[in-house]
């Protein structure tokens, strides 16, 4: 029973992360229509800063929590006025392309200012170390990383239920025209979501700087298994991502504790499961015909 608890608690931490990637890129597909395949790289880009910083000035984990997502949200911003929104109004294929060549743009930069070898990560002191809660102990920073996490989604949810701009962009995201019909301008708020939906990936590769390894192709196969937990929860559906990104955490810890090898097929196994019940995913609404 201790060992099902440890390994519930390793995949919810793991989930974490995929959690607070894919609610990014729902929020990002649900407001422009724009699958981003840079995804992962930004996810990798925010790792690599608050490395960077801690290096060159010391700057601390608590507050790389609060700095990178800020400037990843800069960063989200640029790449959306500058190249997103120029091909918003082509075939979707064509941002899709962007962003693919985009993420092997940021990724060989790293590569090449960084190395391949990966950059070192402090984990705090506060952090290390393990729970004992009775006769389960588990590892400080995954209860921390699963409860951070949580706590960041509960906020983004408030934030999407309970303001008027959150309310906006569920609605843009759910029923796009139909927000626009009733006069609302969608189009003001594409370049603040989709700087959002950056951040949230950036946000995400700062907490996995003191877990995983900090190289730059940390994000390759990241992004491969994001699109399987937004496609697992629906595309575009907010809750699904989160739902989906925990359960993909779940899936991958049990899949390596009992069989290894094949950890990362079961995934996708139940991503085609999915499909085949589910074609819009959990969450996803089914287009009318």
């Amino acid at each position: 029973m201790n060992q099902f608890l440890q390994y519930t608690i390793q995949g919810l931490a793991a989930g974490s992360f995929y959690a607070l990637a894919a609610l990014g890129l729902a929020i990002i597909f649900g407001v422009l229509g724009v699958v981003n395949f840079a995804h992962g790289a930004c996810y990798m880009l925010g790792a690599v800063i608050a490395a960077v910083l801690l290096d060159l000035t010391g700057l601390s984990f608590w507050w790389a929590l609060i700095v990178v997502p800020i400037l990843m949200f800069i960063v989200g911003v640029l790449i959306e006025r500058l190249f997103v929104s120029r091909l918003i109004r082509l075939d979707p294929l064509y941002n899709f392309l962007l962003t693919f060549g985009l993420s092997l743009v940021l990724v060989d930069l790293v590569k090449r200012r960084y190395g391949v070898s990966g950059l070192p990560y402090t984990r705090p002191e506060i952090l290390t170390g393990q729970i004992d809660i009775g006769a389960l102990r588990l590892p400080t920073y995954q209860v921390f990383v699963l409860i951070f996490s949580l706590l960041v989604c509960l906020a983004v949810w408030l934030l999407m239920t309970r303001t008027r701009i959150g309310m906006i962009v569920r609605a843009s995201t759910e029923k796009a025209e139909l927000t626009k019909a009733l006069g609302v301008d969608v189009n003001r708020w594409v370049t603040p979501v989709f700087g959002f939906g950056i951040a949230l990936a950036g946000l995400a590769g700062v907490l996995a700087a003191p877990f995983r390894a900090i190289t730059a192709d940390m994000g390759s196969n990241f992004i491969i298994i994001l699109f399987a937990v937004v496609v697992i929860g629906g595309l575009g559906s907010i809750v699904g991502s989160v739902v989906a990104g925990f359960l993909v955490g779940l899936v991958e810890a049990f899949g390596q504790a009992y069989a290894p090898a094949l950890s990362q097929i079961v995934i996708f196994v139940l991503m085609a499961l999915v499909i085949l019940w589910r074609p819009a995913g959990l969450f996803g609404r089914e287009e009318s015909k």
